[in-house]
């Protein structure tokens, strides 16, 4: 860009999203089988799935978000159970949102399993892999839509680039983790989704400004603190069969 070379880091995958950046490997092994998929979703939903009819290694988000919401939260199983059907729901929606958005693969209910070792894994770097992977495949010349955490990428692109920015920030709640909280649900973010691809290569064309410092003041929670010494690493971002 005008400013440099950019690129999404680790750091604002910490600030943005407030997830771990360093921990366990988000990988395993995948068994399309129709047993697997029944052992697995009675396992973490305690319910058959609902698969996709193209794909029988997709399960339906609705049908899952429809378990969580209607746990009645009486005992301990049941907030796990609601706990692991929202974190599905959110790791489908937000962290490796495919371009169904209606189906997730059933390949990460094995990490839903032991529920102390949820927190464990990093979400983070992984969903950084995703991006990245995205991105590449978005720049064939072929392409017609993209993928991934779209979120992410939009939210960085208006905090680091202000000029791209639906609003001035400081018309936004003060920054804290999460810092993509305060642009959800804004009516101009949604707005700004129906500018033309001409408007936005323009504005980056002759862009000036960039926030290189973005997050100064912003406190990390303590469980995230030892996260910001890989904020600069180089290595492999792994999420199953993606890694970058």
């Amino acid at each position: 860009m005008p400013v440099g070379d950019v690129t999404v880091t680790l750091e604002d995958v910490l600030y943005l999203f407030g997830q771990p950046i360093d921990g366990e490997v988000v990988t395993g092994w995948t068994d399309s089988s129709h047993d697997f998929l029944v052992a697995q979703s009675l396992a973490i939903f305690s319910s058959k799935p609902q698969v996709s009819s193209s794909s029988k290694s997709y399960i339906n988000l609705s049908r899952v978000g429809h378990i969580r919401d209607t746990q009645p939260l009486d005992t301990w199983e049941s907030v796990m159970r609601y706990v692991r059907c929202h974190i599905f729901c959110l790791l489908g929606t937000t962290l490796f949102v495919d371009k169904s958005t209606v189906y997730f693969h059933a390949k990460y209910l094995p990490l839903l399993q032991n529920f102390d070792q949820i927190s464990n894994y990093s979400w983070g770097s992984a969903c950084l892999a995703n991006l990245y992977r995205s991105l590449c495949c978005a720049s064939r010349y072929n392409c017609k839509e993209m993928d991934g955490p779209l979120d992410l990428l939009f939210v960085w692109a208006w905090e680091r680039m202000p000029r791209l920015a639906p609003i001035p920030r400081h018309q936004l709640a003060l920054a804290e983790i999460l810092v993509a909280r305060r642009w959800s649900h804004h009516p101009q973010a949604r707005k700004w989704m129906a500018r033309i691809q001409a408007n936005i290569r323009h504005a980056i064309n002759i862009m000036e400004e960039f926030v290189w410092r973005l997050y100064i003041g912003i406190i990390i929670p303590a469980e995230l603190h030892a996260h910001l010494d890989v904020c600069d690493m180089v290595g492999p971002l792994v999420s199953f069969e993606c890694v970058e």
